[in-house]
């Protein structure tokens, strides 16, 4: 089945690719990778804002984080096309807006992690990385970057 079609199947719907917030571009290719840059937390109500260990539960980190990964993906799609033409997602970092005695950061970028695997199957297990942050732009809760390889 094609990546287009577990979307739909799934009820999924991809954002439209944000543009960057910066001096910077939204993603690089590099020989067969493709590097997307950092996503913030946001939805069709705005950012995603808040702090995890401050008011803001896993759950809702989780589904921030969530958010994040159809951003990335809404990039990654910019960038190739024909999403059918990822062989895997190589790596995730995210980055979690949480207090210094949070420890659940894991839990929260499994939002975007379970998301790559809905979407993209065993091609979707990724290496990955989850830290703890002071602060992140704009106040979100959750930022994260990718890299993928593709066809």
């Amino acid at each position: 089945m094609s990546i287009e079609a577990t979307l739909a199947e799934k009820g999924i719907t991809l954002p439209d690719a944000p543009a960057p917030a910066a001096n910077y571009v939204p993603f690089v290719k590099s020989g067969n990778l493709i590097f997307v840059s950092g996503q913030i937390s946001a939805d069709g109500n705005g950012l995603i804002t808040g702090k995890l260990g401050d008011g803001m539960s896993v759950e809702d980190g989780a589904a921030a984080a969530r958010r994040c990964g159809l951003s990335l993906i809404a990039q990654l799609k910019a960038a190739i096309g024909d999403l059918d033409g990822v062989k895997r997602v190589v790596k995730l970092t995210g980055f979690v807006n949480s207090t210094p005695d949070f420890t659940d950061q894991p839990k929260v970028i499994n939002g975007c992690s379970d998301l790559m695997v809905e979407v993209f199957g065993d091609a979707g297990r990724h290496a990955r990385a989850a830290v703890s942050a002071a602060s992140l732009p704009l106040g979100v809760a959750v930022e994260v970057e990718a890299i993928f390889e593709v066809a």
